[in-house]
């Protein structure tokens, strides 16, 4: 496995195998790895075949985070990832600067975003008014340094892979985006970087969010051939979190899986995310009810 700072180097990397016919698949991550990431890199192997090369890019991206929200702390560790990487046969390790991504003269700042207004607007666009901003501008980067033929996203951050999906589409990318499954630990909980917060009692709480999506299937469940009131089940669920002491709920939405438009009522097929601090950790998790 190589490691590669420059994105001049990943760059001319890049063209070299696309010159030779060599099929590329990316897993952009933000690195502090954990087996929901290593279960995209295997993803990606197997979605480009024997002529290939899988390529994990590891960068904390400044530019989807708030002024408030936690960039500086944000779980790192290079050297257990390069042992990971290593085990699962990436072959390429992406580990570029700021100075690199976001080019700064002297005199000027940086200046050009990528924005999709769609899909972004609600949960997590309403929550966190840049991040998408940031995750679309550095994804449509990474699209352009490393040349991907595919690229492997986790289906817990459901409306990131949306955004990306509707920015390939319409800006003409020409790669395919795969989502793949939610990677959750034995109780439930889904495997997160920021997991590395929960401290003492904190892990428990946070199995408040599958509590809670188990409660909204059962209740979908009990309703076989009818639907139920979006406002009513979301009741439901702020009550279930406010028992938790350290629980405090971002949001609940119900939504139609393919436009990520908000439904009135709830039955199956009907997709369901939530966002919960635990203590100062924000957690995301969601489902197909």
């Amino acid at each position: 496995m190589r490691v590669i700072r420059s994105v001049s180097g990943m760059q001319r990397l890049s063209l070299e195998w696309k010159r030779a016919g060599v099929r590329i698949a990316l897993v952009p991550t933000m690195g502090y790895l954990h087996a929901g990431h290593l279960s995209l890199v295997e993803r990606a192997r197997k979605a480009v075949g024997s002529r290939r090369k899988v390529v994990v890019s590891i960068y904390v991206n400044p530019t989807q985070f708030a002024p408030s929200e936690d960039f500086s702390r944000y779980p790192r560790d290079l050297t257990r990832d390069l042992r990971l990487c290593r085990s699962k046969g990436v072959d390429i390790l992406f580990v570029p600067e700021n100075a690199d991504m976001y080019p700064n003269p002297p005199g000027e700042e940086f200046s050009t975003y990528v924005t999709e207004e769609k899909v972004s607007r609600g949960m997590e666009g309403a929550s966190r008014p840049t991040h998408f901003r940031g995750v679309a501008t550095v994804v449509a980067k990474l699209f352009n340094i490393i040349l991907p033929d595919v690229a492997v996203f986790g289906a817990k951050d459901y409306q990131q892979a949306a955004v990306v999906q509707r920015m390939v589409r319409d800006l003409n990318f020409p790669l395919r985006i795969i989502v793949s499954p939610t990677v959750r630990e034995r109780d439930g909980l889904a495997l997160s970087s920021r997991n590395k917060y929960l401290e003492g009692t904190r892990r428990a709480d946070a199995l408040v969010l599958s509590r809670a999506i188990r409660k909204a299937r059962a209740a979908v469940s009990s309703r076989r051939n009818g639907s139920l009131s979006a406002p009513r089940l979301k009741s439901d669920l702020r009550r279930l979190i406010a028992k938790v002491p350290s629980a405090r709920l971002d949001y609940i939405e119900f939504f139609d899986p393919g436009t990520l438009v908000p439904v009135s009522t709830v039955k199956a097929g009907v997709h369901l995310a939530l966002a919960v601090f635990i203590g100062n950790t924000r957690l995301i998790d969601n489902a197909r009810l």
